[in-house]
């Protein structure tokens, strides 16, 4: 099994990427499946997060777990809208009048795969069957070079989306091609102009660092390009998918140049008045999408529309069935088409949560951010304290890795280096074994 003990600590700080609590590989089949009514009946329903999956790319990155198929025929996109919009029908029955909606991502895959009918088509479902007010809501998008076109993006300006995220992960060719990414510098400046007219007001660049032949002046390179363009927001991600490249290189070795240039590229942005959000997260002062004052992500609810996609009430979270090999993912998007509207109308494939659980996921999103885990809030919400249902928090202050001020615990520079180990070292047991036990395919 997984180590929760203080071992986990000490070992790489790359464990996994903890991204939501519990994760999917922890769900399951539900039977009984219970209706989606049931699930929401006594959720609070007025600052919900709506989060639709596209699950089409043009081309599979080497590093990419994502749920995505590549080049699908037009008839699969088609018929996957269809179901989209059948399933979106089912939801909103199920939610009520009430429910209402605080903020908007459309991920993937990448959603700009859709031609740009196809788009209108997917806000019309958002806008129309949904009944989200793009207009007055953060709405996020994610696109690929390849595909930020100016007619697709004349669309994303049209519905009031206010950022769109691009994963560009380096600015040079040699590295990109490394990870089996088809792209060029020229395609992504190109793209980058476009978005930049289209007015759209926070862009956001993902870049990558542990890429096979990068260096620290390569690294400086891409961040000093993405400074460049003045984005409002970039992302460091850390390459977890080790290139056959690096067989030569030995897991301590490799754990320390990723964090080397972890911390350089920290220390770039927070030099250029970048402020850190969390330990992947740097947000440009005055810009960046301004996130729903409503929404906090460790207590409202998401519904997710899509294969691929999740919906979070306090006591289950649900989704598609999930995979990651080419083969099992086309099954699940076929199965998704063919479903009927009972099968919409209920949760098939999720995960329970305990006490334990509900406790343990509001920690992990609070203690992973800037904003840290306030005590008093933890308090209100679950009427104990979190320093005694989870007494190994105090480790993380012995070690240097939280600091408590008042009632906020938060994670030092040290800590946040390290928030991809603290997130797993604070899974429950049970997660752990159902994660453990899962047959990945």
């Amino acid at each position: 099994m997984h180590d929760t003990s203080d071992s986990l600590l000490d070992g790489t700080p790359y464990a996994t990427y903890v991204y939501s609590y519990p994760h999917k590989t922890a769900y399951r089949t539900l039977d009984p499946a219970p209706s989606l009514r049931a699930l929401w009946a006594k959720e609070r329903l007025d600052a919900l997060f709506l989060y639709l999956h596209v699950p089409f790319c043009e081309m599979r990155c080497g590093f990419c777990n994502l749920f995505t198929t590549v080049h699908p025929g037009q008839d699969i996109v088609e018929d996957y809208l269809g179901a989209l919009e059948r399933q979106a029908v089912q939801v909103r029955g199920a939610l009520g009048d009430e429910a209402r909606f605080a903020q908007l991502a459309v991920g993937g895959g990448t959603p700009t795969y859709l031609d740009p009918g196809q788009l209108q088509r997917l806000f019309a479902i958002i806008k129309g069957t949904m009944g989200a007010a793009t207009a007055h809501i953060p709405v996020s998008v994610e696109t690929s070079p390849q595909t930020a076109t100016a007619d697709r993006l004349a669309v994303l300006q049209e519905h009031g989306v206010d950022r769109v995220s691009i994963g560009v992960q380096s600015f040079l060719d040699d590295e990109v091609n490394a990870i089996n990414r088809r792209q060029q510098v020229r395609e992504v400046e190109a793209a980058l102009g476009r978005i930049r007219a289209a007015r759209i007001s926070t862009l956001n660049l993902d870049l990558m660092y542990g890429l096979p032949g990068q260096s620290a002046q390569s690294w400086q390179r891409s961040l000093e390009i993405a400074m460049g363009w003045d984005a409002e927001e970039i992302y460091l991600y850390p390459l977890y998918v080790r290139p056959l490249t690096r067989m030569g290189v030995s897991d301590a070795q490799w754990d320390d140049e990723r964090l080397a240039l972890y911390r350089q590229g920290r220390d770039v942005l927070l030099e250029a008045g970048y402020r850190q959000v969390s330990m992947r997260m740097f947000q440009k002062p005055g810009g960046g999408q301004e996130a729903s004052a409503l929404y906090r992500c460790q207590e409202d609810g998401m519904v997710g529309l899509g294969c691929g996609a999740r919906s979070y009430t306090r006591q289950v979270h649900y989704s598609s069935a999930y995979a990651v090999g080419p083969k099992h993912v086309k099954g699940i998007i076929r199965s998704f088409i063919a479903q009927s509207d009972e099968d919409f109308a209920r949760a098939q494939y999720g995960v329970m949560l305990d006490r334990e659980d509900q406790l343990r996921r509001y920690t992990i999103l609070s203690l992973l951010s800037e904003q840290g885990l306030n005590r008093a809030h933890y308090t209100e919400r679950f009427g104990t304290d979190p320093l005694a249902d989870l007494p190994r928090l105090a480790h993380l202050q012995e070690r240097g890795l939280a600091t408590l001020d008042g009632q906020v615990l938060s994670l030092t520079a040290k800590g946040m280096e390290r928030s991809d180990a603290i997130g797993p070292w604070l899974f429950s047991t049970r997660v752990q074994a159902l994660m453990e036990a899962y047959d990945a395919q």
